[in-house]
Parts: structure tokens; sequence; C-alpha cells
């Protein structure tokens, strides 16, 4: 089989995706693994936004944070998430603040797909515990603050077109789940509304 006919396949067994699908949620609810997963389940391409803005910043996210502040990352992620929506479709995984700006979720919603991986404060306390480049758990307990994002930002991932739990569970089974629910929407006359948001939860 050749490398241009994987994605065909990808396709043919996943459905297809005619806007992007973007993941919003908690640091540590595993958007960037989950997202990479999904790509390839979909044939798309994967993206994330982090990354992409470290490249156009040519800077890493702590050095962003400490040197400009979180309103200027803040900017430039509202920038490159509307560059990327504007692209062709794709799997984006988007920053735990991102969906909370109020121009960044409009844009989401109007042009792509928003799926919040919603995952317990002790799994996400878990996995961020791995990773020391977390800029905004550096002053302080980690588990305080992530509870105080979590106030701060449920009821904004809640606006999300599709709801799935990430748990500690196999990855697959968090992708399953989420090309089960696209296909839901498939087949539902009105497409993206309250009668599809009513119907996966």
């Amino acid at each position: 089989m050749t490398k241009a006919s994987k994605p065909k396949k990808a396709r043919k067994s996943a459905g297809s995706v005619d806007r992007s699908v973007v993941l919003v949620g908690m640091m540590g609810s595993g958007k960037s693994t989950i997202g990479r997963r999904l790509a390839l389940r979909l044939g798309l391409s994967f993206v994330d936004a982090d990354a992409e803005i470290e490249r156009a910043a040519g800077q890493t996210i702590p050095e962003i944070f400490n040197g400009h502040g979180e309103e200027e990352f803040r900017r430039g992620e509202e920038r490159v998430i509307e560059r990327l929506l504007d692209g062709e479709p794709t799997v984006i995984a988007t920053g735990g603040g991102a969906f909370v700006n109020d121009r960044t979720r409009r844009r989401i919603k109007d042009k792509g797909i928003s799926i919040w991986l919603r995952a317990e404060i002790p799994v996400l306390l878990e996995r961020v515990k791995r990773n020391n480049a977390r800029p905004l758990l550096k002053n302080g307990d980690p588990e305080a603050i992530l509870r105080k994002l979590a106030d701060e930002r449920y009821r904004y991932y809640e606006q999300a077109d599709i709801v799935v739990d990430s748990s500690t569970g196999p990855h697959r089974e968090v992708v399953d789940a989420i090309v089960e629910k696209l296909h839901a929407d498939e087949q539902t006359p009105e497409g993206k509304g309250p009668s599809r948001k009513a119907a996966i939860e």
C-alpha cells in the first residue's frame, strides 16, 4: 500500500469530516495524545496549537509567559487558532485556556467541531506531574490551581459540541467514543446544535 492511499483507508473506516475537529479541555486531559490517534483514525493531519504558537513566536511557551505575560500569549494563541481553522480540515489540540477566549470559542464553533475531553482532577493531577513545563502550575499547589482553573473554565468547556470523558483507560477507548459521536452527528438531520448535544451527553 502506498503512503498516499493510507488516508483514504482511514476515511473509509472512520467516516469523513468536512471541518476541523478541535479538542478542548484542561491541561492533562490528553488532547495531544488522543488528538494524534484521532487524526490517524479520521485520515486527517494533526496540529498541536501550542507547538504552532512556539514556532510562530520562536520561543517556548514558558519563555513567552515569562517574557511577555499571559495576555500576550493569549493574543498569539488566538491568531494561530484562527489561521488553523481557515485551513484544510484537521485535528487540532488546543491549550487549556483557548476555549475560554470568547473570540476563539466563537471561531471554533463556527468553523470546527469542538470536543471537550473531560477528566477528573485526580487524573489531571497525575498526568501534569509528568510535565514540568506548565507555566500556570509554577506558583502554588498544583491541585489547588487545577481546581481553581476548573471552576473558572468548565462553564466554557460545557459549550463544546461533544463531551467525552478522558479517564485512566486506554486512549483507544476515548478515540472510539469520539468517532462514534461524530458518526451520530452525521445521522442527525440538524447537524450541530442543541438536538445533537442532548443526544450525546
